[in-house]
């Protein structure tokens, strides 16, 4: 990326660490209940959708990006408080949690916020939809106490679900969503969670931080750091590229001759490319394009997806959409953040890359 290499102080010493679980994915869930290919064919699922600014207050964020996604922590909303698993998604800004009043299946086994039964939280009335490719899921607003590890947020606006799509929510880990992209992509235009801790004087700097293990356990996948960085969990210093717009973590890359966008997302399983530099690197890999559009190979040095048959999956898929500004737009998922420490400095809308310990 074109940035430069600065030294980086420590900055958690008021830092707030969340412990991150890595769970079983919603795709190998599917899998096991015999519903992934009937899912699958009915999705007609291009990953930049999810990019795609929309009009009103619909959102439209394709399920699918969460497929593979596993990674999630816990946090409390109202008092005393209620406990969730939520997924931390720097590729979407609102925060919600399924509501009592659910009666799709998707939210029976999951956590569900009863309002009367918060001593704090407010009724905002205000609903939308988030649109998927498998349905809709309706929101309702409130406001309550927000805790997440020793930080506590005030009136905190979140959306209350009242109905979701069996498949694929019904076989996720996490309860619901915490959005930590920029506050222009919330719908509504609602308080973002970190706007909320920035506010409020929550945050030791208005920074954050992601590290994925490379060996996850469900116990111990990573860590959330809110507030600051920690250097103990990266090598040397770290590479800072700046945001193009302060939409979602965006920054250009050097990867094409005419210019890259590529969004940081860890609510994307994936490493996403444009269809145009699919070929070259399968060759690089000595990997080759299946019947079903996945992309095999033999073992290979850049930790691919491990296969039973001796095969590995790559952690890429194909888009064809470029970002708003027409460029090839690529997307850095969780197979990327294994690899790379990631901060994300909102007062100087950057992001900084690196090498993971």
């Amino acid at each position: 990326m074109e940035s430069s290499s600065e030294d980086t102080e420590s900055s958690c010493h008021s830092s707030k660490e969340i412990s991150l679980r890595k769970g079983e994915s919603i795709r190998d869930k599917m899998r096991a209940a015999g519903v992934l290919g009937d899912y699958l064919r009915h999705i007609k699922f291009d990953p930049v959708k999810k990019y795609q600014p929309s009009k009103g207050s619909v959102v439209r964020e394709p399920i699918t990006n969460h497929l593979d996604s596993s990674y999630f922590g816990e946090i409390s909303i109202g008092e005393p408080p209620q406990k969730f698993s939520v997924l931390f998604d720097t590729g979407s800004s609102n925060l919600w949690v399924p509501s009592v009043d659910c009666k799709s299946p998707a939210c029976f086994n999951h956590a569900k916020f009863k309002a009367n039964d918060s001593a704090t939280f407010t009724p905002g009335g205000q609903s939308y939809t988030v649109s998927y490719g498998s349905g809709a899921v309706t929101i309702v607003l409130g406001s309550d106490t927000l805790r997440v590890s020793s930080i506590t947020v005030t009136n905190q606006e979140f959306g209350l679900s009242e109905d979701e799509p069996t498949q694929p929510f019904y076989f996720a880990d996490f309860d619901g969503i915490l959005g930590l992209a920029y506050p222009s992509l919330a719908v509504g235009g609602t308080a973002t969670p970190l706007e909320g801790m920035l506010e409020q004087n929550q945050l030791a700097e208005p920074i954050f931080s992601f590290y994925f293990s490379r060996q996850p356990t469900y116990e111990y996948g990573g860590e959330l750091i809110l507030g600051g960085i920690d250097p103990g969990l990266f090598q040397g210093d770290l590479v800072w590229a700046p945001v193009t717009q302060e939409f979602y973590w965006q920054s250009v890359t050097g990867w094409c001759s005419q210019g890259c966008q590529a969004i940081v997302d860890t609510g994307t399983f994936l490493l996403t490319m444009p269809q145009d530099y699919l070929e070259s690197i399968l060759e690089a890999l000595g990997a080759q394009e299946t019947s079903y559009g996945v992309s095999t190979g033999p073992l290979n040095p850049l930790k691919p997806l491990p296969q039973s048959n001796g095969y590995c999956t790559l952690g890429i898929e194909v888009t064809y959409l470029p970002s708003p500004d027409g460029q090839p737009l690529w997307i850095l998922g969780n197979v990327f953040l294994k690899e790379y420490y990631t901060a994300f400095d909102m007062a100087n809308n950057r992001v900084g890359f690196a090498l993971s310990v």
